[in-house]
């Protein structure tokens, strides 16, 4: 008969089923633990991704209030942007540009040093995490199956030995009872003796997988449960080490622009140094200062001498207008009267009415005036500023005038620039028949000649005035009136029949002595000495060439399709345009060949696309 084996309760193992349900319970905290550190750290990926957009934010309104407030081209504003304290603002508008550009750089490396790679590490500790889980499931469910698999044997072993004890009991029964065939007893024999080796045969598979259970369930709790725990372990300790130097780093971003930014602020620093109240007053006081000279004395006017009483205003002349020449029209004394003292009126003055003032005054004194001072006069009075700026103080008149000037200059040298490049123009198809016909260019190089000449005695006009204001005439050799030299030799004439006396407008403004000279003569010089070095001709635009473009000709320049080039001078209407690869190749290609782009701040520019 086969008997159960006996074992002590007490050294047999804890049931694994409860081993394996405390297991299970510790995984889910792990999970629980290892998903919370993850979360935290998505947090801080979330931070400092606004903390970017901040910085973002902030250098881009940074950079617009500096726009707002930088002085705009060509506008009033741009002359106050002389004086120290506008120009201490302009460097501070500068270096606040040169700031906001600093936020953009700690927006830039925190985006990439920070929020970049730890998604990066984020994706990848959510791929280690699942892994490692997934290998402490499938180790749990290995070490259940082989307590399935124990328990399944132990069952049948039991289940054996059961039948093996039934069968043997039948056997013996059969064999004591004496009316019991001997075939029926050999029968229930064999069958006890197959029962028998069917019970040994399941002890031995039973004690077979309990020796590799114990096996299996010794490598899991002490080995593969272990190693499992410990990677979870340092995946989690890697991922609070890489969040503190995420912090870390964080904190380098920001350190590591302050040298830039102290030096920003050194420099918004020296500019408020560089204000100089004493410079700015002078600078106002040269802006602003007139020329006049302050009033003589008031002559005492004694009323007890039995005689006519005159009105004088020799009183306001002032003390240099003694011993001069007799006064002219529309003025009772010579010499320049104070800006802040007007000339006193009779009730008749002040109630007569101006068109008998000019009747009065072309009766009278016809010979010593000519029109052109008193449309000048009545121009003053009806408020209008005269083409001489004499309504204005000697020495703002002065650079007003020197301007003018100076702008003729300008626009009498682009006026040749452009006859120049006609007349080489011209010479190319001389050369060149085929380019184009010579003669459509004759009309154009007349007008600009008459657009030169026109403009020489322009500057003639106003260089005679300004000699009159500065008290001498335009000398040959100072360097700013020497365009002026051929004109006067041109026109003696033209000088004196513009600069003339400057008689005190209707509105007691103030008078100017007149000019006791008769005439300039001044040597003529050659006036294109002014132009011998040519400078090369500014850009106006681009082009992109349309077709390919051989230039064989002298003059022309080789063009392939597609090429971007330099537009340095637009078609004057002869079907050529002027163009430019780099500083030493330029010429001139068909307009048909390209297509043109000015640009539109370019003086002149028009549009052929």
């Amino acid at each position: 008969m086969v008997s159960l084996p006996h074992q002590d309760p007490h050294s047999l193992p804890s049931p694994p089923c409860l081993c394996c349900r405390k297991q299970k319970d510790q995984f889910d905290n792990l999970e629980k633990h290892t998903q919370w550190g993850i979360d935290v750290l998505e947090k801080y990926i979330k931070f400092v991704k606004e903390r970017t957009e901040i910085e973002l934010s902030y250098a881009k309104q940074l950079r617009n209030l500096s726009k707002k407030y930088q002085p705009k081209k060509n506008s009033k504003e741009e002359e106050e942007y002389r004086y120290t304290s506008t120009r201490a603002f302009v460097a501070t508008l500068n270096e606040m540009n040169d700031y906001a550009g600093q936020h953009e750089v700690i927006s830039e490396n925190m985006t990439s040093l920070i929020t970049g790679e730890l998604s990066r590490y984020v994706q990848e500790l959510k791929q280690e995490r699942k892994s490692h889980f997934h290998d402490g499931r499938k180790a749990q469910q290995h070490i259940e199956t082989c307590w399935k698999q124990l328990e399944a044997s132990k069952r049948r072993f039991e289940r054996d030995c059961k039948e093996a004890d039934r069968a043997q009991q039948y056997f013996e029964k059969m064999d004591a009872d004496i009316n019991v065939t001997k075939a029926d007893v050999e029968k229930a024999r064999q069958q006890a003796q197959l029962r028998h080796q069917m019970a040994e045969d399941s002890k031995a598979e039973y004690s077979s997988t309990l020796q590799k259970f114990n096996s299996e369930q010794h490598d899991h709790y002490y080995t593969h449960i272990p190693n499992i725990f410990q990677k979870i372990q340092e995946m989690e300790e890697r991922r609070i080490v890489r969040i503190g130097e995420s912090m870390k780093t964080f904190a380098e971003v920001d350190r590591q622009v302050i040298p830039i930014i102290g030096k920003c602020l050194d420099e918004i620093t020296k500019a408020a140094e560089s204000v100089d109240h004493k410079n700015d007053s002078q600078l106002v006081i040269e802006a602003y200062k007139s020329g006049f000279e302050p009033p003589g004395d008031v002559d005492f006017e004694d009323f007890t001498q039995p005689m006519k009483r005159t009105i004088s205003e020799s009183s306001l002349s002032n003390s240099r207008g003694d011993g001069r020449s007799e006064p002219k029209f529309g003025s009772k004394s010579k010499g320049k009267l104070w800006p802040f003292i007007k000339k006193n009126k009779s009730p008749k003055q002040q109630k007569e009415p101006l068109s008998h003032r000019f009747n009065e005054f072309m009766t009278s004194k016809p010979k010593i005036h000519c029109f052109r001072s008193l449309k000048r006069g009545l121009s003053l009075k009806l408020g209008a500023g005269p083409e001489d700026f004499s309504n204005l103080p000697p020495e703002q008149r002065r650079k007003k005038l020197q301007q003018k000037v100076d702008e003729l200059n300008r626009d009498i040298q682009k006026e040749m620039d452009q006859r120049d490049a006609l007349t080489k123009m011209k010479d190319v198809y001389i050369k060149n028949p085929q380019m184009g016909d010579a003669a459509s260019v004759d009309q154009r190089l007349a007008e600009l000649g008459q657009n030169i000449e026109k403009l020489r005695l322009e500057v003639q006009k106003f260089e005679g005035w300004l000699a009159e204001v500065e008290g001498r005439l335009p000398a040959r050799t100072e360097q700013p009136r020497r365009q002026s030299g051929l004109y006067e030799a041109q026109n003696p004439s033209a000088v004196n029949s513009c600069a003339q006396d400057r008689e005190s407008s209707p509105d007691g403004s103030y008078t100017e002595e007149q000019s006791q000279e008769t005439g300039m003569k001044v040597p003529a010089t050659d006036f294109d000495d002014e132009f011998d070095d040519e400078e090369p001709l500014p850009t106006i635009g681009t082009c992109k060439a349309l077709y390919t473009f051989e230039g064989q000709n002298e003059g022309t320049i080789s063009v392939a399709e597609g090429e971007m080039l330099y537009v340095i001078e637009e078609d004057k209407g002869d079907g050529w345009t002027r163009i430019r690869r780099n500083e030493d190749e330029e010429g001139y290609v068909p307009t048909s060949y390209v297509e043109v782009y000015l640009d539109k701040n370019a003086k002149g520019a028009m549009t052929y696309i």
